[in-house]
Parts: structure tokens; sequence; C-alpha cells
């Protein structure tokens, strides 16, 4: 039987995640992923990683120091069947306390699976939105694919 939570939707669990990153929670954070090594997850601009191993070694390394953000997310899209669920949303993040201007929000895809213990996180995909990337050098437009 496991310890973790049962998030008995794929929105629950989103909850879970976010809630997690708002407060640097490593725990609360691996609660909400699946216990499937073929897990993936991309943090923005950087590589994408495979396996528990190396998405917990990432969440502990951003969460060094318990940063407290501040998250608000929109535009969310959600694509569902009864044993996997896709949500897209716009992730606007900035740290909690600091009077700076806010980054440039991030488009994140979520992917949830449903298995005996509930619905749990599988993919997590973040991506600078295309306004938060720099003009080209030669000033030439940019198209994302």
């Amino acid at each position: 039987m496991s310890s973790k939570p049962i998030y008995t939707t794929a929105v629950e669990a989103e909850a879970a995640f976010y809630d997690a990153l708002s407060r640097a929670d490593l725990e609360a954070m691996m609660a909400v992923w699946s216990e499937d090594e073929e897990v993936m997850c991309v943090h923005p601009g950087g590589p994408r990683l495979l396996g528990l191993t190396a998405i917990r070694e990432s969440w502990r390394q951003l969460f060094h120091g318990k940063p407290k953000l501040n998250i608000r997310l929109s535009h969310h899209v959600e694509t569902a069947n009864m044993m996997m669920t896709v949500h897209t949303l716009v992730e606007h993040v900035s740290l909690a306390d600091v009077e700076a201007p806010a980054p440039a929000p991030v488009v994140a895809t979520n992917v949830y699976s449903r298995g005996a213990y509930g619905w749990r996180m599988v993919v997590h995909h973040a991506s600078p939105t295309p306004e938060a990337q720099d003009s080209p050098a030669d000033g030439l437009p940019r198209t994302v694919h």
C-alpha cells in the first residue's frame, strides 16, 4: 500500500503540484509524480530529464534555499480520457516578497495518468513563451513550431 496521497482527479494532482512548487516542498512535489521510471521533466531552458532520480535531483536543486514563489496559472486547456489527461497552461511565476519585475510567463504541458493509487504526473514540460525569447541576432522574425 502506498503512503502517498491519492489524487482522485488530474485536477487534484495538478493543484498539489503547484502547491508543492510554491512552497519549494520536495517531498510534496515528488508525491505528485508517478513511480513509473518512464516519467519525464523539462524545466524552462533545461535538458530533458528521464526517470525519478534525475527529476528528484532537479527539483532538489531548484528548491535549494526554500524559495517561496507566487504562482498564477492562466490559459488552461485540458484534453482527457479515462486513463490520461493532458493540461496545457501558462505559468506566471515570481519570487514572493521580492520587488522586481515579474519574469516572462512560461508555457507548460502537464500529463497525468490514472493508476491504482489515483492520478499521477508522468510529464512536466515547461518552456519560455515566444515573447520571452530574445529576438534573433539578425533581426528577422522567428517562427516557433
